[in-house]
């Protein structure tokens, strides 16, 4: 029996309240009689802008200070805080903001590039690996069982589930339940930039399979952030029409879910190329 649907969370009132309000991270608590402040979600844009023939690279993000959730996938000896806690934006799919795909047979998936169930579409785009490693923050040691709940638009910047022309499909969504070392490992494809927003990926963390599959109680909400050397390289190539003029108008620094220090704690270490494809890795302490 699929159950009820979770109450509206303040970030499901829409892209309007959400562009609205200001960011906030959990750091802000460091300083004195900080407020908290909502963060904007996510809005796909049409824009378009002419692709040419993308380059092959390999390149590794800036590495984040020592307080901060390192890039590499090792867990020993790893010294990492609590992933900063983000909006979920208006397109979850979790059941807080209309459709809910978790409850639906097939959810648990590693290739998250194909619909499943009755839709029967495929996202294509430059391939992506996704592995995140979920370690608890305050033993530094790795969560064993915990599951991982990813979304993100595809080269087009749309959202499965709700955007014109992908409401009937489910691609690049997937959960995965963490191994003995913490990790969780998709594989998709490079997500769009789309107006407003730098490249990101969205995850929800839960205690367990069991948990993330009832559509039960996230342990965290966060988002990737995708180095900007890689995501110009990839919006060269065809297919991601728009992305590179969209990127142009953004960064970093001025993104209103990850600008307040520039991504460091959610920003991904990159590696690979656009022939064989790329390989994105981040810690996250929970």
């Amino acid at each position: 029996m699929t159950p009820p649907p979770r109450p509206p969370r303040e970030h499901d009132l829409g892209l309007e309240y959400d562009l609205g309000t200001l960011h906030r991270r959990r750091f802000l608590g460091l300083f004195a009689g900080a407020g908290l402040a909502a963060v904007a979600g996510c809005t796909p844009d049409d824009a378009t802008d002419s692709a040419t023939s993308g380059s092959t690279t390999t390149t590794t993000s800036t590495t984040p200070s020592s307080s901060t959730p390192s890039a590499s996938t090792t867990t020993s000896g790893t010294d990492v805080d609590e992933i900063p806690q983000e909006t979920a934006g208006p397109y979850p799919g979790d059941g807080t903001n209309g459709p809910n795909v978790l409850t639906e047979s097939g959810i648990v998936r590693k290739d998250i590039t194909k619909s499943f169930g009755s839709a029967s579409g495929v996202a294509t785009g430059v391939p992506l690996t996704v592995t995140l490693t979920i370690l608890d923050a305050d033993k530094d040691t790795p969560l064993e069982g915990a599951a991982v709940y990813v979304w993100h638009c595809d080269a087009e910047g749309r959202y499965s589930l709700y955007s014109d022309g992908a409401t009937n499909e489910n691609y690049l969504r997937g959960v995965q339940a963490a191994d003995s070392s913490g990790k969780v490992t998709f594989t998709t494809i490079f997500p769009a930039a789309y107006m407003g927003r730098w490249p990101h990926i969205h995850f929800e963390v839960y205690s367990s399979l069991s948990e993330a599959t009832a559509a039960g109680k996230i342990s965290a909400t966060s988002q990737l952030a995708l180095p900007e050397d890689v995501c110009k390289t990839v919006y060269a190539t065809d297919g991601y029409d728009g992305s590179a003029q969209n990127l142009a108008q953004t960064s970093l620094a001025n993104d209103n879910v990850f600008g307040d220090d520039d991504g460091v704690h959610q920003l991904a270490t990159v590696t690979g190329n656009t022939t064989g494809g790329y390989v994105a890795t981040l810690n996250v302490g929970v």
